[in-house]
């Protein structure tokens, strides 16, 4: 059982968090309803690491809106990456953003994935646009490993071209066969650890629960270290409102199983496989 002190740890970076008002860059709108967003932001490019999240103030609605996070899908030469989809107001009018347009955002938040092991493969499990912080892990790792990407269909596998072209091998899966194997990306990756027995990984995970739920299972199951990417509401992203908490687990000092509430923006969004408490 993990303590709570064997998480990746409380936010790196947190002390460095800023709040900026940034121009956009470029705006590209790719299939199935997602978007590329780069936005100027040297300070915080320069400080993000890979796991953690902006909060972006959305422009032309009510001044009362939430800010929204978004995983930093890369931050490099100043410029900040952020994938994102349309699914509701807020990232509806995020859509209509023109380049050179100014939004204010807050960051870099959160903690961020621990390395592997030197002698450990990194298996990288992504579902839809679960895959943007793991472009930007990929990018970092010394150790080239495997991409296992899921979607509904086609139009949800994203950046397959970005991990290929730095070395990465990548297996896809559709729920529909419109792309790769036809079926669940767990499949995937279980055919995988079938393939290579007794072979030492890591797996770090971004998706909806279910998949979380499922990779965390693996892990235990496989006596595999992992890290998972935990997607919850969020309001004020720094600790206090405490919209964003999570149910968890930790042996206490007398040994003994506990139960306890960690925050997704600033013990998390990263924690360790074996923690979460995953609700039926």
């Amino acid at each position: 059982m993990t303590a709570f002190s064997d998480m990746p740890g409380f936010p790196v970076g947190q002390h460095l968090m800023q709040l900026l008002d940034t121009p956009i860059l470029t705006h590209e709108r790719l299939s199935g309803g997602y978007y590329m967003l780069r936005i100027g932001a040297r300070a915080i490019a320069e400080t993000s690491l890979p796991g953690q999240f902006i909060h972006l103030r959305i422009p032309n609605i009510e001044a009362s809106a939430l800010r929204r996070p978004f995983s930093i899908c890369d931050a490099s030469n100043g410029v900040l990456a952020i994938l994102y989809k349309t699914v509701g107001r807020g990232t509806e009018s995020m859509a209509r953003l023109q380049p050179g347009d100014t939004v204010n955002i807050m960051g870099p938040l959160g903690n961020t994935f621990p390395a592997p092991a030197e002698d450990a493969i990194p298996l990288l499990v992504a579902g839809g646009f679960g895959v943007a912080p793991l472009l930007f892990l990929a990018r970092t790792l010394k150790t080239r490993g495997v991409l296992f990407i899921g979607g509904r269909s086609a139009a949800d596998i994203l950046l397959v071209d970005a991990f290929t072209a730095i070395g990465w091998e990548t297996r896809v899966c559709t729920d529909d066969g419109s792309l790769g194997t036809r079926g669940f990306v767990t499949a995937a990756l279980d055919a995988w650890h079938r393939e290579h027995p007794g072979t030492k990984a890591e797996l770090y995970c971004c998706g909806p629960d279910p998949l979380l739920a499922a990779v965390d299972k693996r892990a235990g199951d496989w006596n595999m270290h992992g890290w998972l990417s935990l997607d919850r509401r969020m309001g004020c992203g720094v600790g206090a409102c405490l919209a964003c908490v999570q149910k968890m687990r930790r042996m206490n000092a007398e040994g003994t199983e506990e139960t306890f509430l960690a925050r997704a923006c600033t013990e998390g969004p990263i924690f360790k496989t074996g923690m979460i408490v995953w609700e039926d």
